[in-house]
């Protein structure tokens, strides 16, 4: 349910999704306080050909990161204008980031939104 509750974090602008084919490492979010992130990462037009795919990572420090497990997802080239969520429950690092790898051809990505929910008292 969303409620007040949740926090809302942009974690990459529209303009650093700009098209192109590096990698967009996406501002952490702090989970010291939350039990719950979902990072919403919306796609414009992705060129045919493009390999794209985001996963999450996760850091004790905020500075060394590792890949979660079963978070990595493809993103097809004939995903345009398609929304791709990363949901963690409990996550076991304080940091958590969503990173997109776009190679070969052009993807788009639109503004990268974390939801932070079940905050802890």
């Amino acid at each position: 349910m969303f409620s007040r509750e949740n926090k809302i974090i942009q974690c990459s602008t529209v303009t650093a999704g700009a098209a192109g084919t590096s990698a967009i490492n996406a501002t952490s979010v702090d989970m010291a306080n939350f039990g719950e992130v979902t990072f919403v990462v919306p796609f414009g037009t992705i060129v045919s050909g493009a390999v794209t795919s985001i996963k999450a990572q996760g850091s004790s420090d905020n500075s060394a990161w590792s890949d979660i497990e079963g978070s990595s997802q493809t993103v097809a080239d004939t995903d345009d204008d398609k929304t791709f969520f990363v949901n963690l429950v409990k996550p076991r690092h304080r940091y958590n980031r969503v990173v997109v790898s776009r190679a070969t051809q052009n993807a788009t990505v639109g503004g990268i939104v974390a939801i932070q929910s079940q905050p802890r008292n």
